[in-house]
């Protein structure tokens, strides 16, 4: 989306942002989910394919692009956001949706990760997490947890992993949040994303059928879901577990702490009202142990500044106000020498 003149809507319908391509990846596989979550969500956001850009790098997640009825690009391992950067800058008026996976994300691409949050270039970035290289048949990833055994760890991972979004509020990101593959709120944060003006980071948890399946089933499945999963919504408490279970402060210790809520009276339990402009809360949210804490969903943080583009475009501007341009005096303007 863009935040100097809006993109006007059109209506179209799931049927227009499907291709002709062949979806292929494994049976079962989250990320058809996702895609569809996509499709669904476009035309609701009145969209338009001749204005919307899907941009990739390398992995199963990357094949996004062939599959989206709209402009796209299958790019470089880890650069997917240079190439949205230079997109963005030369034609700001794109919708420009970047995706990656946690391996291409946040490892061979983490500084361009880092530094497209950091500039608050106006895109949304969708980053697939299995906590596995699905594509390169399952070497363990940066977001591995420890013990995994994989080829490249036949004995269990002793590398602690990463947290994509404590990484991506780290860089500076402005807006975080979380979903999963065959969530019914995954369209509503990806609306939210939209909505946003600036870098908009949204980690969705995708199962690999393959390499790491039901890795998230313990907080996915219907069986966990009710206490694992804890759904935030900005000016609401923090609930979970059917509203017997909230998340409260400790001010002494200045972390968090799960409460129990008796009778449905929150306040007294002390349960903390969700407040997605609170930078600290999201630290503390994304941080969060799961197990004895549920997996924060939804968007966790959400406070825009002025975008990258916006910032680069008004100084251009300033630059160039009343003068003229004059390639052959630019290129003579300065030390220059004559060769006989």
């Amino acid at each position: 989306m863009n935040d100097m003149t809006p993109i006007a809507k059109v209506q179209t319908t799931l049927k227009d942002w499907e291709t002709d391509q062949e979806v292929r990846w494994c049976p079962g596989c989250g990320d058809y989910a996702i895609l569809k979550a996509v499709q669904r969500t476009l035309p609701e956001l009145g969209a338009d394919p001749a204005k919307t850009v899907f941009i990739s790098g390398i992995g199963c997640s990357s094949r996004f692009p062939y599959y989206v009825e709209s402009y796209g690009f299958h790019t470089i391992h880890g650069r997917a956001p240079a190439f949205a950067t230079g997109l963005k800058l030369a034609n700001p008026e794109l919708d420009v949706w970047l995706v990656t996976g946690d391996g291409d994300g946040m490892s061979i691409g983490g500084n361009h990760t880092m530094h497209v949050l950091r500039r608050n270039l106006n895109t949304q970035i969708l980053l697939f997490n299995n906590e596995i290289y699905g594509l390169t048949k399952g070497q363990y990833s940066p977001t591995s947890r420890l013990g995994t055994v994989s080829p490249t760890t036949p004995l269990g991972s002793v590398d602690r992993p990463a947290t994509p979004c404590a990484f991506a509020l780290g860089a500076g990101g402005r807006f975080i949040a979380r979903a999963y593959d065959v969530s019914k709120e995954l369209p509503a944060v990806l609306k939210a994303a939209h909505a946003h003006q600036g870098a908009a980071f949204v980690e969705i948890f995708q199962n690999c059928i393959v390499y790491n399946k039901d890795v998230f089933a313990d907080f996915t499945e219907k069986a966990g879901a009710a206490m694992g999963q804890l759904w935030l919504k900005h000016g609401e408490p923090m609930l979970f577990n059917k509203g017997t279970k909230g998340i409260a402060l400790d001010t002494e210790t200045l972390a968090l702490k799960v409460v129990d809520v008796e009778d449905g009276d929150w306040q007294a339990a002390g349960v903390r009202v969700h407040d997605v402009k609170n930078r600290a809360l999201a630290h503390l949210l994304v941080e969060m142990p799961f197990g004895p804490f549920p997996m924060a969903l939804g968007v966790i943080y959400d406070d825009p500044r002025p975008t990258f583009e916006a910032a680069v475009i008004e100084e251009r501007a300033r630059a160039s106000a009343g003068k003229t341009a004059n390639l052959a005096k630019l290129l003579s303007k300065g030390q220059t020498w004559t060769v006989d």
